[in-house]
């Protein structure tokens, strides 16, 4: 049961880490299982056997989440902008209460109350994750990777950017993709690379390898610094990186509307949109509750 509950929230992570404005990390929080996939990354080689039974039905829905979804999901955002949207604010907004009671349990522990300092780090971080939401992108496509020495180190560096930012709730992996000009080409390299691998094209599917193996190597590098960080930063100013990671979480959702299309908006659209706010609100927040006890 709990390997299926995991598998699940995995899915929800890894659909998020595919749509620009919406943040993995934030996902994690709002799913329950943020400190625990940080604390078995971190422990990868002290405690190898646990730490792979914790990550491993997780990274599987991941994985699954972004091959199934990089197909589903461009339809939605293109079509339906609207009602998909509001459907991942929905699923942010029910996890908003799962940071901010851990964050009042450090201020209470450490015997402190709100200073300064938190609200600057809220604010600091709000900022950032609105001002990136705004800045503007070129894009490169899949058929303009042509592989060569410079592709690959920048794709592994692309790779430790993306990663970095996708472990840190707010900041969305996929927009900095984006603002970096590599969203299109990698999305479209997954997809090309599932299609190869049904069809059996060896050529396409070396290529797709070619591409995805050195920005996936970044991606596992950028995700262990990062976690190191963040561990520290819990550990030594818990109540200060809790504002700021909820100054992030709470600008996702102006980061999710600035990217979003204006097309096929109208009175239903709206209305559904509604519908879909509420219960995915509900939902994530429901689900949270739900499975809060498992570990």
């Amino acid at each position: 049961m709990k390997f299926l509950i995991d598998l699940l929230k995995g899915m929800v992570v890894g659909v998020a880490n595919i749509i620009p404005g919406v943040s993995g990390g934030t996902m994690m929080v709002s799913m329950g299982i943020y400190e625990k996939i940080i604390g078995a990354i971190n422990n990868l080689f002290k405690h190898f056997k646990q730490s792979i039974l914790t990550l491993l039905p997780i990274a599987i829905g991941m994985v699954a989440g972004i091959g199934v979804f990089s197909y589903i999901l461009p339809y939605c955002l293109e079509n339906h902008p609207l009602p998909t949207s509001l459907c991942f604010i929905g699923l942010i907004l029910g996890g908003v209460p799962f940071i901010v009671k851990p964050a009042a349990e450090s201020l209470k522990k450490d015997g402190k109350h709100i200073s300064f300092g938190h609200v600057i780090a809220f604010l600091l971080l709000f900022g950032l994750a609105v001002a990136m939401a705004f800045m503007s992108e070129t894009e490169t496509h899949s058929a303009a990777f042509n592989l060569n020495a410079l592709l690959v180190i920048k794709l592994f560096v692309i790779g430790v950017i993306a990663s970095a930012t996708m472990v840190v709730p707010g900041v969305s992996g996929s927009l900095v993709l984006m603002l970096l000009g590599f969203y299109s080409g990698i999305i479209e390299t997954i997809r090309d690379f599932i299609d190869s691998l049904i069809s059996f094209d060896a050529a396409a599917l070396l290529h797709c390898v070619g591409i995805l193996l050195p920005f996936g190597i970044g991606v596992v590098f950028g995700i262990f610094a990062v976690s190191k960080l963040i561990e520290w930063l819990f550990e030594k100013h818990p109540s200060v990186t809790y504002s700021a990671i909820l100054g992030l979480i709470l600008a996702s959702p102006i980061g999710i509307i600035a990217k979003m299309g204006h097309n096929n908006i109208n009175a239903v659209s709206i209305i559904v949109g509604i519908v879909l706010l509420v219960g995915c609100t509900w939902f994530t927040y429901w689900f949270g509750k739900k499975t809060e006890g498992i570990e």
